[in-house]
């Protein structure tokens, strides 16, 4: 059980043309914390990339608190987000905001997208 929620190197989004694909083909869903992507990606796991840019979160310390709390929301999350590609971006907000209220911002954005995503591959 232990394995299951790690977070291993095939776990990570890191290609540019992947996020090139996210970024065009994906669904969105969007609150005033996070921009969250997802697309398909015909794996039998689930890949994160994260793009939390200096504007929206200033200090690198503010960077890494929010990429290291996407990290454990996947972490947790990625064997319902298993098949689908995941690009989060930061807001400006979500600088300001506690690791509680984020997590849970965090977790409606998955609910949310495999939702979106389950009824569009179903209508298809």
């Amino acid at each position: 059980m232990q394995a299951a929620a790690a977070y291993p190197p095939d776990a990570r989004l890191t290609r540019a043309e992947d996020f090139r694909r996210v970024f065009r083909q994906g669904k969105r869903s969007k609150d005033r914390f996070f921009t969250i992507l997802a697309c398909a990606n015909g794996l039998p796991q689930a890949r994160l990339g994260m793009a939390i840019s200096r504007r929206n979160a200033g200090s690198a310390v503010e960077r890494n608190r929010l990429k290291r709390l996407a990290r454990e929301s996947f972490r947790h999350r990625q064997s319902t987000l298993a098949g689908f590609d995941l690009v989060v971006m930061s807001r400006p907000e979500a600088s300001r905001a506690d690791n509680r209220t984020l997590f849970e911002s965090l977790d409606r954005h998955w609910q949310r997208l495999m939702k979106r995503c389950d009824s569009s591959s179903s209508s298809s």
